[in-house]
Formats: structure tokens, C-alpha cells, sequence
């Protein structure tokens, strides 16, 4: 091991105190709450938060109303389709109604003509 160097306790420390040293002067370097910079970044962020609330409230404003009308049209196809199939319900049983009646006309037509036939022998 050629490039090996001894650290020793001393040099250790000393590395270590410079390295906090130098944490300590970034730290101090920092721009403090109140500077002009920070207040005008601060400003800014508050801005586009409230503009990214506004926009979200405003999709949910919209949410909603596509909401209102979906259920609305939806409860107007559900009350046409019931309409209708109450309609068709009703078409149906009088059709029912009228082929029943065209069968009896039918077969008291043949039985009649069964007993006339029956009568001339």
C-alpha cells in the first residue's frame, strides 16, 4: 500500500471541525426568511397555489354540473324507456285481445258450419 498515509487523531479532528466549519458558513450563507428574494419566491408559490386551487375547484365545478346532467338525461331515457314499455305493454294485450277474438270468431264460424252441415243430412 504505497499511497497509504497514517491519519492520525489530530488530523482526524481537525478534518472534521473544518467540514462543520464549512457546514456552518453554508448554513449562515443562506438567505434569511425575511430578504427581499425569499419573500418575493414565497409570493410566487402562494400565487400558483391559489391559481391550482382555482383551476381544481373550477374542474369540480364543471365535474358536477356534467354530473347533474348525466343523471338528468339518464332519469329522462329511464322515464322514455318505462313510457314506452308500458305503451308496448298495453299495444300487446290488445293485440292479444283482438287474435283471441279473430280465433273465437273463427271457430264459431266452423262450428256453425259444422251444424249446418249436421242439419241438411
Amino acid at each position: 500500500m504505497r499511497g497509504y498515509k497514517d491519519q492520525k487523531l489530530e488530523e482526524r479532528l481537525a478534518r472534521a471541525a473544518e467540514a462543520r466549519q464549512k457546514i456552518l458558513e453554508k448554513f449562515k450563507a443562506r438567505p434569511k426568511p425575511d430578504d427581499p428574494a425569499m419573500l418575493a419566491r414565497a409570493a410566487e408559490r402562494k400565487a400558483i397555489a391559489e391559481a391550482r386551487e382555482a383551476r381544481a375547484r373550477q374542474r369540480a365545478e364543471i365535474k358536477a354540473k356534467e354530473a347533474a346532467e348525466r343523471a338528468e338525461r339518464e332519469a329522462r331515457e329511464k322515464a322514455e324507456r318505462e313510457a314506452r314499455e308500458r305503451r308496448e305493454a298495453v299495444e300487446k294485450v290488445i293485440r292479444d285481445a283482438a287474435e283471441a277474438a279473430e280465433r273465437k270468431a273463427e271457430r264459431d264460424r266452423r262450428y256453425a258450419a259444422r251444424k249446418a252441415r249436421q242439419a241438411k243430412r
